[in-house]
């Protein structure tokens, strides 16, 4: 039988971790779902790939063997799957720009009317995604392009260039003790519990959380929400308190709810963003639109 690419994934995690717990966090299942594949897999080869005991995971010399070649495939397939994405994006002409957010109606409008003018056979199919994946289907292939917040994670796979720096703010309920105050300062924010995202979203999670910027104070976290609509329904709820780009304060402004500037915060960075390996030349028109419509917004 041959073993699918979902069990190689959990095997690669496994062995490059060479702990279950770690390996399970990194993959976001259980403990127990996990060690259940990883025996399914070893089942289906009749191969042993992992020894553990209760103090430590090692490789077999099989399971060592298996490493990089399971990595080829995963690599491999993942190439397979984007070009195969951009070919059919091709035939149709459509170019799919994924979004995270809302970046303004004006500024949206602008570069698809730039993209056109350009481009004017193609059509944008317009992807909005959850917090979990802040790449916006960059990274999975499921778009060409996208307008995104920085820093995400594996941004080191993407070009990106920077359309806009601003502030954050933050967001808080209108009858929160702190939005009396015209000005915050990070000290004021530290004890409050965060709106979060998904664990998955890594180093973008981190970058809302001000993790860096706390100055040594432990992170409190409120609720977990998917996406900025959820996020600005808990924050007018009481359910806690989140960092925001400027531009956000504008577009999501609701009854309930007070923005105000946190002045010792790094900025929020728009960017366009697109993967290193794409070859969907279109893409560089779509770009060139958001730099152009950017530069005449300033």
């Amino acid at each position: 039988m041959d073993a699918d690419l979902r069990l190689l994934r959990y095997f690669v995690a496994v062995a490059q971790e060479l702990n279950f717990t770690r390996a399970a966090e990194r993959l976001y299942i259980s403990q127990p779902a996990l060690s259940k594949q990883i025996r399914q897999l070893e089942r289906e080869l009749g191969i042993e790939l992992l020894r553990r005991n209760s103090r430590e995971v090692k490789l077999t010399a099989a399971g060592e063997t298996l490493l990089p070649l399971a990595q080829g495939l995963i690599q491999d397939w993942q190439f397979t799957l984007l070009t195969l994405r951009e070919v059919a994006a091709k035939e149709t002409q459509t170019l799919r720009v994924g979004f995270i957010c809302r970046i303004g109606s004006e500024l949206t409008k602008s570069i698809l009317s730039r993209f056109q003018a350009l481009q004017p056979g193609w059509r944008v199919a317009i992807r909005f995604f959850e917090f979990s994946d802040p790449t916006a289907g960059l990274l999975s292939g499921n778009t060409d392009v996208a307008l995104l917040r920085l820093p995400v994670p594996k941004q080191e796979k993407l070009f990106t260039e920077i359309l806009l720096v601003e502030p954050r703010w933050v967001a808080l309920a209108s009858d929160h003790p702190l939005a009396q105050q015209e000005v915050l300062q990070m000290a004021d924010l530290v004890n409050e519990p965060f709106i979060t995202v998904p664990a998955q979203a890594g180093i973008w999670r981190d970058h809302w959380l001000a993790k860096n910027e706390r100055d040594g104070h432990p992170i409190v976290f409120g609720t977990e929400v998917n996406n900025t609509n959820e996020a600005m329904e808990a924050v007018i709820n009481g359910q806690g308190i989140a960092l925001v780009s400027e531009t956000t304060t504008q577009v999501y402004a609701l009854s309930g709810q007070t923005f105000r500037p946190v002045r010792d915060v790094s900025p929020s960075a728009l960017a366009v963003a697109w993967r290193r390996d794409s070859v969907n030349n279109v893409v560089e028109d779509f770009v060139q639109a958001c730099l152009n419509a950017s530069q005449s917004s300033r």
